[in-house]
């Protein structure tokens, strides 16, 4: 009987000691994992199918800036063609612009609960002044209905599948919001105004093959889900204006002076920073045309959207960007004179780099990941404190040394992901955010042998302070939809968290040749192309030869810690010279492979790294170990790799040492 009550007191003990872990390997490990098999459009090894298809947009746009207004004005032609094997009674449309208007979903919402996006004015957003519509050879004006920052358009015959082509004609007007949710607007400097000017022009929703019509309204948090067509526009404006574009500049002789020529020709063959106009010049009537207006005009090809800026205080300055291929780009910045000098005096690092940056940071991405499509990369200062677009972007006027470095890289990153991989932005911000996140790490690492590689804004992501917060209970999961996210959280579940996912399957799964190889593959299949998650997953798994659903299980849907400790260290028959054996246990829900290091009171020492399979049948794992003395110390992760929950418990010391 007391052997008995013996066996069962041991028994509920054990019990009790494996209670302890919330892990259950069944789930972790469960083999449902896709939601549908794979097609003819996109297949089960993540790429894309024999039919898959995607719609598309060309826009011929041509607009005027009024300085006194500040208004844009203008006329755009969408050239929409319908790859779809389904015909369309109508079409959807974005406009963004408003966004501003004091009844929008956006100032209900977003500007109620402050923050980087909330609206500080309203305008009047867009004022549709005409639309009509052109297909088989009939022009009307179609019945089209607006819904805050989406217009429908019905269409008097369908628009035939695979292949059918229709034009609409909108002229349309805002006022540029002094502030647009951190992504547009005004700039006052002693020498004028910078405009930066973005989601302008009434754009066409995406209809795909997981959704049709992608009709999210535009809220702030979550950015842009849009179609690739080629876009040609100008700009019109007071010649005393210096304008920067997406793409290419068509006629810079008709834009520039005689001599701001000469400087452009020889930026295109520098490696070093060339001036265009100098801050000496920016006063100087003699340093623009006599004309009273210039039209600018650009060309981009295979984008999604296009940008450009405008002022009167622009300084520029250019050199030229080595592609692999061989082709060239050009690196712009445009600038005012407060980027660069503060009270006489020059800033250190300030805005006088900026084209160095740019070119460092395209060069890298070119390289390493896909080569930068674009003739141009532009960088513009102003009062956006980042934001990404097609060929050219818009940092911080007020940045300069780390802080210029990080948001120029970061901007520019954004041409991979989404400019390239045209993912889902309105709901997958990590795939957008995060992948930049983490391609800029390795970017700011390389340039100038990782002059600006101090820590970052986040800190050590597998610091305790980190870990606590990234992996808390009030933070947001990563398959969260951005507008879902909490503002405050914003930041660890679309940046931090997922670019801490691809570091941890880089440096701890699959290493740096595998990874790379299935990240590089990645951007190659969907360039230019609208990926799901399940495609990246796909494609990963596929090219690296790894099950990986384990992994996004735990780090994409589910909020799950990893916290692993050192349970037990014995030795066969009690003597070190037989060999001891180490049980390991993980006490929360993620499985991730472990390193461990085995401290001998010889001074010999051991690292055994152990694959995630041995969290495959439960919550404890035993594993041998050839010791030829006493084990004085055992340490899980000895190199911080893990963000471990409670770093305390990965070490196992002998009494004594």
């Amino acid at each position: 009987m007391k052997k008995f009550i013996l066996g069962l007191f041991s028994l509920f003990l054990f019990v009790g000691l494996f209670a302890q872990s919330k892990y259950d390997h069944k789930e972790a490990f469960n083999p449902q994992f896709y939601p549908y098999p794979g097609n003819e459009v996109r297949t089960a090894s993540g790429e894309p199918g024999s039919k898959y298809w995607q719609n598309r947009a060309d826009y011929k746009i041509s607009c005027t800036l009024d300085t006194a207004k500040h208004t844009v004005s203008g006329d755009v032609e969408i050239f929409y063609t319908n790859n779809s094997p389904e015909n369309l009674k109508f079409l959807w449309l974005q406009l963004d612009q408003n966004i501003y208007k004091k009844d929008s979903r956006a100032s209900a919402t977003t500007t109620e609960a402050g923050g980087r996006w909330a609206n500080a004015k309203f305008t009047d957003g867009y004022v549709i002044k005409s639309i009509s519509s052109e297909y088989n050879g009939k022009t009307y004006v179609p019945k089209n209905i607006t819904t805050d920052t989406r217009m429908q358009v019905w269409l008097q015959d369908v628009l035939k599948s695979t292949g059918g082509k229709i034009k609409l004609a909108i002229k349309f007007e805002f006022i540029i919001p002094e502030r647009g949710t951190d992504r547009m607007g005004q700039l006052k400097t002693k020498n004028g105004i910078v405009y930066e000017v973005a989601q302008w022009f009434p754009r066409m929703c995406v209809y795909d093959d997981i959704q049709g019509w992608n009709t999210m309204p535009y809220l702030g948090a979550g950015e842009f889900y849009l179609e690739y067509g080629d876009i040609d526009f100008t700009v019109t404006a007071p010649s005393s204006l210096i304008v920067a574009g997406s793409g290419e500049l068509l006629n810079p002789q008709e834009c520039y002076t005689a001599e701001q020529m000469k400087r452009w020709n020889n930026a295109k063959n520098s490696d070093k920073t060339v001036m265009i106009r100098s801050h000496k010049e920016i006063n100087d009537k003699n340093s623009r045309p006599s004309t009273p207006t210039t039209t600018w005009k650009f060309k981009i090809t295979n984008t999604r959207d296009v940008a450009w800026a405008a002022s009167s205080a622009f300084i520029q300055d250019a050199a030229r960007i080595n592609l692999p291929s061989g082709k060239k780009s050009m690196a712009i910045s445009v600038y005012p004179v407060e980027s660069m000098m503060r009270e006489g005096s020059t800033i250190k690092d300030g805005w006088q780099r900026s084209t160095e940056m740019v070119k460092g940071s395209i060069e890298h991405y070119s390289s390493k990941w896909f080569e930068y499509p674009y003739p141009a990369a532009t960088n513009v200062a102003g009062t956006v404190g980042g934001m990404e677009y097609p060929g050219i972007v818009f940092c911080s006027a007020e940045s300069s040394g780390t802080g210029l470095w990080g948001v120029t890289d970061h901007e520019f990153g954004h041409t991979w992901f989404p400019m390239i991989v045209g993912s889902n932005e309105r709901k997958y911000a990590w795939m957008d955010e995060g992948f930049n996140t983490f391609i800029n790490g390795l970017s700011t690492e390389a340039f100038k042998n990782g002059e600006f590689a101090e820590a970052s804004f986040f800190g050590d992501p597998n610091s305790s302070f980190m870990v606590k917060y990234t992996f808390g209970e009030k933070m947001d999961g990563l398959y969260t939809m951005p507008e879902v996210i909490q503002q405050d959280n914003l930041g660890v579940a679309a940046y931090l968290k997922p670019s801490q996912m691809l570091n941890s399957l880089r440096d701890i799964v699959l290493g740096k040749e595998r990874f790379d190889a299935a990240f590089r593959e990645y951007i190659n299949r969907w360039a230019f192309k609208h990926p799901t998650p399940w495609d990246f997953f796909h494609t990963m798994e596929n090219v690296a030869g790894e099950d990986l659903s384990w992994f996004w299980r735990g780090w994409v849907f589910n909020t799950w810690k990893v916290d692993q400790t050192v349970k037990n260290v014995s030795y066969k028959n009690d003597r070190p010279e037989n060999g001891a054996e180490i049980t390991i246990e993980t006490l929360e829900q993620m499985p991730m492979p472990v390193t461990v290091l085995i401290k001998e009171s010889n001074g010999k020492e051991q690292r055994i790294d152990l694959p995630v399979e041995i969290w495959q049948r439960g919550a404890q794992w035993t594993f041998s170990v050839a010791t030829t003395s006493e084990i004085k110390e055992v340490i899980l992760d000895p190199d911080k790799k893990l963000p471990e929950w409670n770093r305390d418990n990965n070490t196992w010391k002998k009494k004594g040492f």
